[in-house]
């Protein structure tokens, strides 16, 4: 039995990933997307039709209205091949703006079940800043499940559980590459801070009975996904999933509910001052989160470029 077939018993397998062939060739049980990947892969000959489409059939509706359509076009597409859930992210841009996020989440929503496509197979992935979260909140009353990204914390990931929001996407690999280039160090299997991160999110959700899913996201290598055996969903992009498929080597569980009762960690009380005052704390957390925001935010604006240039 290879790793991802072990891998499976544990943790539910996500695509990470806007190549449908991919998630035809690895069988996951989810998908995401989010800008940078769509971006990607409407580059390819294969996928241009989708941007093409979408842009011929509702020019008249602006650029913002064609992003739209396209997203909920790959996430439809996507849903032919996936039997579970695909994650659909909000315009980064949006990443400060309350209610322009609810806004947007309920356009999306909207737009998929206009598509036949049931609000319970769809998670709207929103940046998980004090804004980002409190749009959660209100979202999630409407029953529209929200996937908080960009996380990189414990006190994003507690206001996000405390919010009620459906799933958290904590980013591993990005987590490593900050410690990394801090402090000059490489770091694998436990000692991993991307990993020891998911972990104690993991721990504080399970001992603290919150019900939010935890997804480990932005993997850089195989270990990283090895530590995090038993994690609720993994993220993982069709290249790592490729070498999982492999490796034989034994996987073991290393999360799991019962150890979490056992985690030296206190319940945390947080308003929005003690939210921004502990992630400003965090250098790591306070520079990742920017700095995604910021990379989501480019491609973006590529993406409305490729659309305009198609009007």
């Amino acid at each position: 039995m290879n790793q991802l077939e072990q891998l499976k018993q544990f943790t539910t397998v996500v695509a990470d990933t806007g190549d449908f062939q991919a998630m035809r060739t690895y069988s996951p049980q989810d998908a995401t997307t989010n800008p940078s990947l769509i971006l990607k892969a409407v580059q390819k000959k294969e996928y241009r039709p989708l941007l093409e489409k979408a842009a011929h059939d509702h020019a008249h509706r602006g650029t913002a209205e064609v992003v739209d359509r396209l997203l909920v076009a790959f996430g439809i597409e996507i849903l032919k091949l996936v039997p579970g859930r695909v994650s659909t992210e909000t315009d980064a841009r949006l990443s400060f703006d309350t209610a322009g996020t609810i806004a947007k989440g309920r356009a999306l929503i909207a737009l998929y079940e206009a598509g036949g496509i049931a609000r319970e197979r769809i998670l709207i992935k929103i940046a998980s800043t004090w804004e980002g979260i409190r749009a959660a909140e209100v979202l999630q009353r409407e029953d529209i499940r929200c996937n908080m990204t960009l996380l990189f914390s414990l006190p994003q990931a507690v206001a996000c559980a405390d919010a009620g929001a459906q799933l958290i996407s904590p980013f591993v690999g990005r987590i490593y590459d900050w410690y990394k280039k801090s402090t000059g160090l490489d770091y694998a299997g436990a000692d991993d801070p991307g990993v020891q991160s998911v972990h104690r999110i993991y721990d504080y959700y399970r001992k603290f009975g919150h019900a939010t899913e935890v997804m480990g996201a932005s993997f850089r290598n195989t270990s990283q996904i090895v530590e995090l055996a038993g994690c609720d969903l993994l993220t993982i992009s069709p290249e790592l999933l490729a070498k999982l498929t492999t490796s034989e080597a034994p996987l073991t569980r290393k999360l799991s509910a019962d150890t979490a009762q056992a985690a030296p960690l206190e319940k945390i009380t947080l308003d929005e001052k003690g939210f921004r005052f502990m992630l400003n704390s965090d250098a790591m957390a306070t520079e990742k989160l920017a700095e995604g925001i910021r990379l989501f935010c480019a491609d973006s604006i590529k993406l409305d470029g490729m659309i305009a240039a198609i009007g």
